[in-house]
């Protein structure tokens, strides 16, 4: 199969407003008459709901949380990246295109990143119109601060509560669609399978979480906004709900899974104080604007780190990468957060942390305007750890974060299968083998509030001589019957081991073997670890309860999809080999430790066809043309 990505034509500047003139259009009176199924009500799926019932279609909008504001995007904190040069200091839509291509390691689309950094402006424009609180100057005018990977200040923020705020803007959008009757929300819902119908997708099958009944919900296109996958390594920032099972339903239909190998590690994030958790905390990388990252010189030095002079600490990130210092792109920050620990440089009780410290900024700037940047932060420190950071250094270290692989999608955000769009974290879209901080609610946002509006409605426009598809179609009948199967199946299950043993095997599994670093050896030793790990689940699974209000039951399907996507991340990982952002195999590495690219081979992004259980999944890649950047080593030195 050839991967068309229907990259308008025109210079680079001009691709996204010639799609825009020549768009297919559905006439008002028609739009009343097709229905729209969003799954997921984070930024990308609150903002495409209330923006595609604005115009006047019908939307069913599904999340499994109790309300539709409790979508994990609130826990984003640093900010949100825009080109609009407020500081005078050289930004631009171009110099935004580049530095998130390059921060990418090289591996994404040129088309979707430039139209990802020219819409940015405009989200600025309709989020500050919603009322969303920006920090402000003195003056009143919308203030900014730098995030990693870049040498410009682009990144509007809302102190460390950037995403919640976006989030509530979202919200009230969402809501007053709600209120006048075009946005039906289906709270506590999951959705356990995607319905294909001659080869399109018509609606989901949904399970309500508070009932048990199993739902029909049929719709002309569906609509997935539902995050990222890090949480198949057990232990990451993400919230306990987060999952990949509606992606993972999809893909078994035939949508096709790009990049899925490419898991970015936060470098900024409290380190694991034991086996008793069951995820970590974030702390925003906006903190790295004044904190200083360093490690004690001598290995195994017990000393309190306050109490280690000055002389005897290795600002290793300033040393290293003297360009971009504290601010360097994640991948980079945490790997050699990773070398230092891995080196007997760590501290903390486990030694399995670096030091971020505040000392210089508070000495040069005062603690009241350390305070007025990042006092939520602060405070969020001293609640978990009982330490005043203003005193002392932070102890942070790389977790799980964030997935730049997903569904592989086309320019106009539709996967594979027609009618099937992928919104923000879901999809593989515009973030390459490394996402730059403040990204993530630019391209969850920029998606839902200004992509899919024109996107989905140039696909609906020819749907419109199309029979209506109604629940009562056999291809209801036959994925209601494939979900109560698997659903019978667990509950049946007559093991000792539960959903969670499963899920914390496989999240260490993956973390030793495809983590921050890989190599052909362990992603051949993980893979058959899985396989071994997946035939265990289906036959040593223990479920209590029923088939009512049950989250080990939710549990068991999450952790199912999980295996088979743990599996697949590690085949991607192990055919793709060259180093790349957060992608690092330790056999393609320069003398002094930085990634080794190899565009020659590997200069196209995976896209993996499921081809039935049992059988290994098809590579299909889209090559990757360059015509207004020149590859070039990735350096931040």
């Amino acid at each position: 199969m050839i991967l068309d990505a229907k990259i308008p034509a025109g210079e680079l500047a001009d691709k996204w407003d010639n799609y825009k003139k020549h768009a297919k259009l559905v006439n008002p009176a028609n739009r009343k008459k097709v229905d729209v199924i969003v799954v997921g009500t984070g930024l990308a799926g609150a903002s495409c709901a209330a923006s595609l019932a604005e115009q006047g279609y019908n939307v069913k909008s599904f999340c499994f949380q109790d309300s539709t504001r409790r979508a994990h995007s609130v826990a984003a904190q640093g900010g949100v990246n825009a080109a609009k040069n407020y500081k005078n200091d050289g930004d631009n839509v171009y110099r935004m295109f580049y530095d998130t291509i390059k921060g990418g390691d090289f591996r994404s689309r040129e088309a979707n990143v430039y139209r990802l950094a020219e819409c940015s402006a405009q989200l600025i424009d309709q989020a500050v119109a919603q009322g969303v609180p920006f920090a402000r100057e003195y003056g009143g005018y919308l203030n900014n601060r730098s995030f990693g990977g870049v040498q410009v200040s682009r990144t509007f923020y809302a102190r460390g509560q950037t995403g919640q705020q976006l989030l509530l803007g979202a919200y009230q959008a969402l809501m007053r669609q709600v209120s006048l009757g075009k946005v039906k929300t289906y709270t506590r819902h999951e959705m356990l399978e995607l319905v294909v119908v001659d080869g399109k997708a018509k609606g989901i099958i949904a399970r309500d979480l508070l009932t048990g009944e199993i739902e029909r919900h049929a719709a002309t296109v569906v609509v997935l906004a539902t995050g990222g996958y890090g949480k198949v390594y057990y232990l990451s920032t993400l919230a306990m709900g987060c999952n990949s099972s509606a992606i993972c339903r999809a893909h078994k239909k035939g949508a096709f899974m790009s990049g899925v190998s490419w898991i970015q590690f936060h470098p900024t994030c409290l380190p694991q104080s034991g086996e008793h958790q069951s995820k970590l905390t974030l702390m925003s990388e906006s903190l790295r604007n004044d904190g200083r990252i360093w490690v004690p010189k001598k290995a195994g030095d017990d000393r309190p780190p306050q109490s280690i002079p000055e002389e005897e600490r290795d600002y290793y990130l300033e040393r290293k990468y003297p360009a971009f210092g504290n601010l360097s792109p994640r991948d980079i920050s945490s790997r050699a957060a990773k070398e230092r620990i891995d080196a007997g440089c760590g501290v903390g009780p486990m030694k399995n942390a670096v030091c971020l410290d505040f000392s210089k900024a508070i000495k040069e700037q005062g603690k009241d305007k350390i305070k007025e940047k990042y006092s939520n932060l602060f405070t969020m420190y001293e609640k978990i750890n009982g330490i005043n950071a203003y005193e002392q250094p932070m102890l942070i270290s790389p977790a799980a974060h964030f997935t730049m692989g997903g569904l592989w999608v086309d320019y106009q955000l539709m996967t594979t299968i027609p009618g099937l769009f992928a919104l923000g974290e879901a999809n593989f879209a515009d973030h390459g083998a490394n996402r730059l901080g403040a990204n993530s609610l630019l391209q969850a946002c920029v998606d839902g509030y200004f992509i899919a509006p024109y996107t989905i409605p140039n696909y609906l426009a020819d749907e419109m001589k199309v029979e209506k598809v109604t629940t009562d179609h056999p291809a209801f009948a036959e994925a209601e019957a494939a979900v109560r199967a698997q659903l019978s199946q667990f509950l049946n299950s007559k093991g000792t081991l539960s959903a969670d043993h499963f899920h914390k095997t496989l999240g260490k599994l993956l973390y030793n073997k495809c983590g921050l670093s890989r190599s052909k050896e362990s992603l051949t030793k993980a893979i058959e670890e899985i396989k071994q790990l997946r035939a265990s689940f289906n036959k040593d699974l223990k479920i209590t309860g029923d088939d009512k209000v049950n989250s080990e039951l939710e549990k068991a399907g999450r952790i199912a999809d999980y295996l088979e996507l743990g599996e697949l991340m590690c085949y991607d990982a192990l055919t793709r080999e060259e180093s790349c952002g957060a992608h690092f195999r330790d056999e393609y590495q320069t003398p002094d430790g930085e990634a080794v690219r190899n565009d020659q081979d590997f200069c196209f992004v995976s896209a993996w066809e499921w081809k039935g259980e049992g059988v290994a999944q098809e590579l299909h890649k889209e090559p990757l043309v360059f015509e207004n950047v020149e590859l070039t080593v990735r350096s931040y030195k």
